[in-house]
């Protein structure tokens, strides 16, 4: 995070035709790596969360009249991002040839031979635990657990209300630590 960026002066710049790309390409600069990571925990493969990050920023773009400053950027990528893994999630899943009743065990397998995940075998089981939440669910553990992000502004991403989004994080929690304790 450069110290250099500042919210609302990028957002002057993308109101104006001949600064918008000056200002995107910061907006880019200061969110990729946070955009990566969440789609990342998501799909789990570098290549798929790499295509999905170039996505985000191109319907960004292409959208970038269409932004209203009420909400934070941030928000609005995030919102685009989350979009744009169901997506895929959702895509994968109807091509997927892995039997029904086991669809996890493909990502399972992509996840054990990822040199990322490879050391870390506490890191490998809470990422085999989080496969098993519900896609939702799993979006809202990692933005609370690995980005620390406020119920309040996942709100506004997820369009539900913070109670909900409590009660999601809550069973989530609940839904791993079970994973977990028969893991081990």
């Amino acid at each position: 995070m450069g110290s250099s960026y500042n919210e609302s002066e990028v957002l002057a710049l993308l109101q104006d035709e001949s600064t918008q790309r000056k200002g995107f390409e910061m907006v880019v600069a200061q969110y990729s790596e946070q955009l990566y990571w969440q789609i990342r925990r998501m799909v789990f493969s570098h290549d798929d969360a790499n295509d999905l990050l170039q996505n985000t920023f191109i319907k960004a773009w292409v959208n970038i009249d269409y932004f209203r400053a009420e909400a934070k950027l941030s928000t609005w990528l995030y919102r685009i991002a989350l979009n744009e893994c169901l997506t895929f999630l959702n895509k994968q899943r109807a091509a997927a040839t892995v039997p029904l009743d086991d669809p996890e065990a493909d990502v399972l397998q992509r996840l054990e031979g990822d040199a990322y995940f490879s050391g870390d075998k506490a890191q490998m089981l809470l990422q085999k635990a989080l496969l098993t939440l519900p896609e939702k669910q799993r979006m809202v553990f990692n933005l609370k657990y690995f980005q620390e992000m406020k119920y309040e502004e996942m709100s506004e991403i997820f369009g539900t209300s913070v109670g909900a989004l409590k009660a999601s994080y809550h069973h989530a929690i609940k839904k791993i630590e079970k994973f977990l304790e028969e893991g081990l």
